[in-house]
């Protein structure tokens, strides 16, 4: 051990001796490991944001969407669910406590008093607050009778509100969607923007109402939220929603599903994969630069060797030990990568920090204790593995012709 820390010494004390040189070689290693220590915070830091919003919706809620296979989708071909689907849903299949269906209605613009706001126009269901765990904060959501009476109300996004200048609380005002007038019953809560879009630019109407405006003759575009009464019935329910739809759509035993079936959970599950497939990928080609400055490293190294060969050779004469120099030069050579790390790892999440800020609304950098490690480990590694060459180089140097080299 009194070897190896003596080694540690000699390393620091040879990097201190000549501070510009070790500044400039370990500088692939550092900006390599702030690259990836940036990409990965960021990305870190969205996937946490993702997963937050995924935990608003319950366990036991599934979503059906239409699905175009990439080669209809190609030819111009396009899936959609059907009016028929909400009602399949909602008296044919058993296990099923509530559905929700949400449309996006088609309507050229949203107005009052010579004010327009571009905004998406959803038609939807009572249930959607606590299916979506979005609510509003002034006002109220849509009740049931609204879509029993095909009452002309809606509730506006935050981003509404402000586009179409109406009060702080806009209750019992009217605008216009389309060529009908509604009323507006509440204001639902703010979620800000995100990559600087809004998730607040859009209105919600009863269900019923955006089905009569948008015409029996149209496919809608729509999505159908269910929830199952029981969560153990989950895998069970799944089947047989898939079996009442494809009949529904009327498909053969050898025909693909036209739909899709996915709960909370696997949604997020696929975000996640993905997540860490990018991480992967960017780490990885950032990453390169560490071996860069590996090679980097290896070159000072090899000049180092060849500068202090009087050095070496006084050192094996005073009774050193091959190992005793191939372990001085692979601890100065692991030691100039690790310190190039960890400024990297600082400089990094400095860098990931700023780049979020810069965003608006982007969520904030998360940098994981095992990327710190992860980044620190490799880093010490890169230096160890490229110093192998130098140091075997000084550790085999005869020690006469050594003490002869001018």
């Amino acid at each position: 051990m009194t070897a190896y820390l003596e080694a540690f010494r000699a390393a620091l004390t040879s990097l201190l001796a000549h501070r510009m040189r070790s500044f400039l070689t370990t500088l692939g290693i550092l900006i390599g490991t702030a690259s990836v220590i940036a990409v990965v915070s960021l990305i870190q830091g969205f996937s946490a944001f993702v997963t937050e919003q995924f935990a608003d919706i319950g366990g036991s809620t599934l979503t059906l969407q239409a699905h175009t296979p990439f080669n209809e989708a190609v030819l111009g071909r396009e899936n959609f669910l059907t009016f028929q689907d909400v009602d399949t849903l909602r008296h044919r299949v058993p296990g099923i406590e509530k559905v929700v269906p949400t449309m996006a209605v088609p309507v050229i613009g949203i107005s009052v008093r010579g004010r327009t706001a571009a905004a998406q126009v959803l038609a939807t269901s009572s249930e959607f607050t606590a299916v979506q765990g979005l609510y509003p904060e002034i006002g109220r959501f849509l009740v049931a009778s609204d879509d029993q009476s095909r009452r002309k109300v809606v509730v506006i996004g935050p981003k509404v509100l402000e586009d179409l200048e109406l009060p702080e609380d806009p209750v019992g005002q009217f605008i216009r969607i389309g060529s009908d007038w509604f009323k507006v019953v509440g204001v639902m809560e703010k979620r800000g923007e995100i990559f600087g879009l809004s998730q607040d630019n859009y209105v919600v109407i009863p269900f019923e109402v955006g089905r009569a405006m948008t015409g029996s003759s149209n496919r809608p575009r729509m999505s159908i939220s269910f929830t199952a009464t029981d969560l153990a019935d989950v895998d069970a329910l799944r089947e047989r929603v898939k079996r009442a739809i494809r009949q529904s759509h009327k498909l053969k035993p050898d025909q693909d599903d036209d739909f899709r079936i996915q709960t909370a959970e696997s949604a997020l599950k696929s975000f996640e994969e993905l997540a860490a497939m990018t991480t992967a990928v960017l780490g990885g080609v950032v990453g390169i630069s560490l071996l860069v400055g590996g090679i980097g490293i290896m070159n000072i190294m090899l000049v180092s060797v060849t500068e202090r060969t009087r050095e070496i050779g006084i050192l094996k004469a005073l009774g050193a030990t091959r190992r005793d120099i191939l372990v001085q030069f692979l601890a100065e050579a692991g030691l100039l990568a690790l310190l190039g790390g960890l400024i990297g790892i600082v400089l990094g999440w400095l860098t990931g920090l700023g780049v979020a800020a810069l965003i608006p609304n982007f969520p904030p950098a998360s940098v994981p204790m095992w990327v710190v490690f992860a980044a620190a480990g490799f880093s010490a590694l890169v230096g160890v593995v490229f110093g192998i060459m130098p140091a075997s180089k000084a550790a085999g140097l005869d020690p006469i012709e050594a003490l002869r080299y001018e």
